[in-house]
């Protein structure tokens, strides 16, 4: 006797909600807007920072990113034996720090370096709301600083103006916004040598940028080949931050919500 054919089941489908985990270095869907607004920002910054009229609309966040550089130039100074005997900070002059003595290589690569990796720590915390609630304490004493040096009125207004912007993003969503904030000033900071370079081009402005110091102290490589080396570099790091925000922070909106709520919960 020949037994029946067995019936063909249908192929059994996998439980709602057991798909595969994502590589640590893919994105997750609320990482993908991150990436976006990192590219978008460059490009307002960019537009802002060379546009005459635009320009003054950011001085508050250009003298908060080219004194963060000049202080890494001064501690680097000091470390090293040096004696800083002159500091300017100026939106559209640029920043300067006068050194005697010193190890003039090291001091000289600080202010690249300091302001790269401050600004990739900045992105970083772009990926996370209780990361970026911290780093808001660095930025709102980073901008009131600079006011020491500064007389122009519309200058500290907006400087009041981006001071009042940063406390009121605190209470969106427990500092939801306050990863674009930082979003922002990190992305200024980390491709700081992009627009130092735009400012000797564009504006000539008084202050040469490190990249025309460093063609001065190492003559046989031009200035132009400097910028490209430290516009290479600032690239690099930013996308081995962007990496480390994607791989550290892979959160949902409700779990940043839920985190960021534990630490100086906001409503």
């Amino acid at each position: 006797m020949s037994l029946p054919a067995p019936v063909p089941r249908p192929p059994i489908a996998p439980p709602q909600g057991s798909m595969a985990p994502l590589p640590p270095l893919s994105p997750d869907h609320d990482q993908v807007p991150t990436l976006y607004v990192i590219v978008v920002y460059a490009v307002v910054i960019f537009a802002f920072w060379n546009i005459p009229g635009a320009r003054v609309l950011i001085n508050p966040l250009k003298l908060l990113t080219i004194g963060w550089h000049e202080l890494c130039h001064i501690v680097v100074a000091i470390f090293t034996g040096g004696t800083v005997t002159k500091v300017s900070i100026d939106p559209d002059l640029g920043g300067a720090t006068h050194v005697e003595g010193g190890v003039p290589t090291l001091i000289l690569a600080a202010g690249y370096l300091g302001s790269t990796f401050f600004g990739g720590v900045l992105v970083m915390a772009g990926f996370d709301t209780l990361v970026a609630k911290v780093m808001s304490f660095i930025i709102g004493l980073g901008l009131l600083l600079p006011l020491v040096l500064v007389r122009d009125k519309l200058t500290i207004i907006l400087t009041l103006c981006y001071e009042g912007l940063l406390v009121g993003f605190w209470f969106i969503d427990h500092g939801q916004a306050l990863r674009w904030y930082c979003l922002f000033i990190g992305v200024m900071n980390v491709l700081y040598v992009v627009w130092d370079i735009a400012d000797d081009k564009y504006f000539r402005k008084a202050n040469d940028s490190d990249a025309t110091q460093f063609a001065l102290l190492y003559p046989r490589i031009g200035a132009h080949l400097w910028a490209t080396i430290w516009i290479i570099f600032e690239i690099a790091v930013l996308i081995g931050f962007v990496f480390l925000g994607i791989v550290a922070f892979k959160r949902t909106e409700a779990q940043m919500y839920a985190e960021a709520a534990t630490f100086l919960p906001t409503r």
